[in-house]
């Protein structure tokens, strides 16, 4: 895929003079009310992985708003519950919200997530691929963030594929992250064999192959009614990384001194994903790594560090489709 010509923002200016959490930019239900959508999709079905606490809860809690019928995947009963209580807390009532457990750490319970949501939905307009989680039998960033959702994208395909229309297109959306400037996909050493393990750069490489699944999808099957997006949610500390990753890792590249102003509470870092799942901009376009609820542009010499910029490896063809065939052969699809 190829970057935007010319990249649509339109919440540029709220975003010019970023001031820390809970400053001028907008939150994920802000998106929903923007786009006048309150109540109106009561017959678009969305699923989202990795809802227990965080981004995927606030990301369900925006999107519960439209009415449409939502389904969130947990890893156990107790934090499924936890989390229909976050999402439907203060809201006006709408569809019940279903829950799937799925480990993506383990492909087979992937399969059975997937066959249990197909046993109970005929149609699945919304794909967002939120949730990451350690792997046994790959690198653990590479196999929580990457393959174990490219498994679960193959087998719903078919029914995005057979739920999209001419006036509602299927979209999936992946979330990414500033941290794909980190690090290209290490073919020749992707599961750190051959050299010392280095967090950052395993973390990186898996936020880089996000992007490409999404640019791949969307070059693939869009013409098919299917799109595909990528995100970076921006800069949230009380996340799963943060909170698996030292002080002084993260320290390295600034701490809060340098990344304070850009950090988002996670309602607005759920903006983005909300913005992609429903803007109609998307409708007809798609293979975009988005940013700041907007298509995001290319890093320019004094670009900010964590900030919504992307550099020039996030669009490489000839890396995407390196990617997906490995991709198929490691899942087996």
């Amino acid at each position: 895929m190829s970057p935007p010509s010319q990249a649509h923002r339109p919440y540029s200016e709220q975003h010019q003079d970023p001031a820390g959490p809970d400053d001028a930019r907008p939150t994920a239900i802000q998106i929903v009310q923007d786009l006048g959508l309150e109540g109106k999709l009561e017959d678009t079905t969305v699923l989202i992985t990795g809802c227990s606490a965080g981004l995927g809860v606030q990301t369900a809690k925006a999107l519960y708003l439209t009415g449409a019928k939502i389904y969130i995947t947990v890893r156990d009963e107790q934090k499924g519950q936890k989390a229909i209580e976050a999402i439907t807390k203060d809201a006006p009532q709408g569809q019940a919200i279903e829950v799937v457990y799925m480990d993506l750490g383990d492909f087979d319970s992937v399969r059975a997530a997937a066959k249990d949501f197909m046993s109970r939905s005929n149609k699945l307009n919304i794909l967002i691929n939120n949730a990451g989680r350690t792997v046994s039998s790959f690198e653990t960033q590479m196999g929580s963030n990457h393959f174990g959702h490219f498994l679960l994208f193959q087998l719903l395909r078919p029914l995005l594929l057979s739920s999209s229309t001419l006036t509602q297109t299927s979209r999936v959306v992946t979330l990414s992250s500033y941290g794909h400037t980190f690090s290209p996909i290490r073919f020749d050493d992707m599961n750190f064999e051959k050299s010392d393990y280095n967090a950052w750069a395993a973390y990186g490489q898996s936020k880089t192959a996000n992007i490409y699944m999404a640019n791949s999808i969307d070059r693939l099957y869009g013409s098919q009614g299917l799109r595909a997006v990528s995100v970076h949610p921006g800069l949230i500390f009380n996340t799963e990384l943060m909170r698996h990753s030292s002080k002084d890792a993260f320290d390295d590249f600034g701490g809060a001194d340098i990344f304070g102003k850009l950090e988002k509470t996670p309602e607005q870092g759920a903006a983005t994903t909300v913005w992609a799942a429903l803007t109609p901009h998307f409708n007809d376009k798609g293979g975009v790594y988005c940013a700041d609820c907007g298509e995001s542009v290319e890093a320019g010499e004094n670009a900010p560090t964590g900030g919504p910029e992307y550099v020039s490896h996030a669009y490489d063809e000839e890396a995407e489709d390196r990617l997906w065939e490995l991709s198929c052969k490691a899942v087996g699809a």
